[in-house]
């Protein structure tokens, strides 16, 4: 069993709220939240007294502690609003993805039992139609919206709430994320206030803000990485959110460059984009100390050419929604080509044998287990679910594979369900990823498995190549052969116009392998 190799920190037995918003008063008239698109900003005072009023109407609107209120927007300043003022009326957040279809959003309202969605008037329409047939009893827009049967936010603000809602942190949930739902339909996530606080103490013994820096925050937040990474850190530690709706590289890289950001949190596509594309090279990033990126796999030889180009460190973090979510990160200065670092504070984790349930040696491969006060409660309405992955000890079972070094450095091969098996042989998708991303003509890539009578599965590469470029199925395939065992090569490629992924950065492979 590892452990940390960083002192545990105390976790303080408090509403989510109420420790992100610690500062507030003392940071009053200090931005909390600006918008990159337009330059709305929200102060830290006005955050407070908006999420108070928003507490207090939501109160006058009958929701109380335990109930559900839903949110679907991109990355607004007031997205920050809605979460919190939630929070603080001691209801629950479900933050639903603003690309699902109506299908998708009825079924996260029904197993929520969501009974407001906050929305945006691009996305009211869609809001009315998934609410048919469930418990939503309003459907309120942030900006203004002339569609019949939708409210807008201003209207629901009430006489502030000064005094949070009496909640417990452990048992109570603040946040109901939907997992990916990349095979079969998303589960809700169950996260208590404790688990959020931890988390994000935990986090900041690792990722350091410095009071008043900007954080570019162009993650989702309906994801939970841009929710607490991005969200909810920058806030606790005093520094200033700035919002992108969406990822736009030439906006990304003029954001960088005028609110001079130090620590850049991301996840692969975008180090790519940073990495590769000439745009970069027309904008002053030289305020950037760090890339942290997360959500997927970050091959070395990538990490190395942003790191090169910008003149920065680039290193990596692991978690997922149903750990708050971050287990390991990469302390300052500590960065190892190929690793997501070391374990956070207060948490432990196993590398087990999927196959006989034993412990590995070290440097073993095998399927990563995490305990720690980050665990979430379980899956909502879901019992079967969550005994599959938090097993009767309290370790969650990640279903991804990694192994450690003897300085506790981990990293991560692939994920249990994603490795290809070839005549028997494992092969790591991610591994031939990170390489062929390294041919000069490759842009993009996706490795899947594919059935094949006498070998079980083939690897086959969907492959995305630079703009004026030219590359031959049998010359990347030549690339690869020549640098891993013959188990692993690529026996397939197709050429495509884009690989899938998630608005997390993850490899839709589902549809690929469709």
């Amino acid at each position: 069993m590892f452990t940390s190799n960083l002192p545990d920190v105390e976790i303080p037995a408090t509403p989510l709220t109420r420790f992100v918003l610690r500062y507030a008063d003392e940071l009053a008239d200090q931005p909390a939240l600006i918008d990159g698109t337009s330059g709305l900003t929200i102060t830290y005072g006005e955050l407070s007294a908006m999420v108070q009023r928003l507490a207090g109407g939501l109160q006058a609107a009958g929701i109380t502690r335990g109930d559900v209120v839903a949110i679907m927007a991109p990355n607004i300043p007031h997205y920050a609003v809605v979460f919190h003022g939630t929070a603080w009326a001691g209801a629950a957040v479900t933050t639903i993805n603003p690309t699902y279809t109506a299908g998708e959003v009825r079924h996260q309202l029904n197993d929520s039992g969501a009974k407001i969605l906050v929305t945006v008037s691009p996305l009211a329409a869609l809001a009315l139609e998934a609410s048919e047939g469930t418990g939503v009893q309003q459907i309120v827009s942030i900006d203004p919206c002339d569609l019949e049967g939708v409210g807008d936010l201003a209207s629901l603000m009430g006489e502030p709430l000064v005094d949070h809602v009496a909640v417990d942190p452990a048992e109570d949930l603040v946040a109901l994320p939907y997992s990916s739902g990349t095979t079969g339909l998303s589960k809700g996530v169950e996260l208590t206030h404790r688990n959020l606080v931890a988390n994000l103490v935990q986090v900041e013994e690792v990722l350091p803000f410095t009071r008043g820096e900007a954080m570019l925050s162009v993650l989702p937040f309906f994801h939970i990485y841009g929710m607490q990474v991005l969200m909810n850190l920058a806030l606790a530690t005093g520094g200033t959110v700035v919002t992108m709706p969406r990822f736009d590289l030439e906006q990304f890289l003029s954001l960088a460059q005028q609110h001079r950001i130090r620590l850049g949190v991301v996840v692969p596509p975008i180090v790519l984009a940073l990495a590769k594309h000439p745009l970069v090279d027309q904008f002053d990033l030289s305020s950037v100390e760090r890339l942290f990126s997360g959500a997927a796999p970050l091959g070395a030889d990538l990490a190395d050419e942003a790191a090169a180009r910008l003149d920065c460190e680039v290193v990596q973090g692991y978690g997922m929604t149903e750990l708050s979510p971050v287990t390991h990160a990469t302390p300052e200065g500590q960065g190892r080509a190929g690793t997501i670092g070391i374990l956070v504070p207060n948490t432990e984790c196993r590398v087990v044998d999927p196959e006989t349930g034993a412990d590995c040696a070290l440097g073993e491969d095998g399927e990563l287990w995490i305990r720690g006060p980050q665990v979430m409660k379980g899956y909502l309405n879901n019992p079967t679910a969550t005994a599959e992955t938090i097993d009767a000890d309290g370790w969650l079972h990640t279903g991804d594979i990694g192994h450690a070094d003897a300085d506790g450095h981990f990293s991560i091969v692939d994920r249990l369900k994603e490795l290809i098996k070839y005549k028997g042989f494992q092969v790591p998708p991610a591994e031939l990823e990170a390489l062929l991303v390294t041919h000069p003509a490759v842009a993009d890539v996706a490795v899947v498995g594919v059935p094949d009578d006498e070998a079980g599965e083939l690897p086959k590469a969907f492959i995305v190549l630079k703009p004026d470029t030219t590359a031959s199925a049998e010359e990347l395939q030549a690339f690869v052969a020549e640098r891993v065992a013959s188990y692993k090569q690529v026996r397939e490629i197709a050429f495509v116009a884009e690989i899938p992924k998630s608005a997390s950065g993850k490899i839709l492979r589902r549809l690929l392998r469709d």
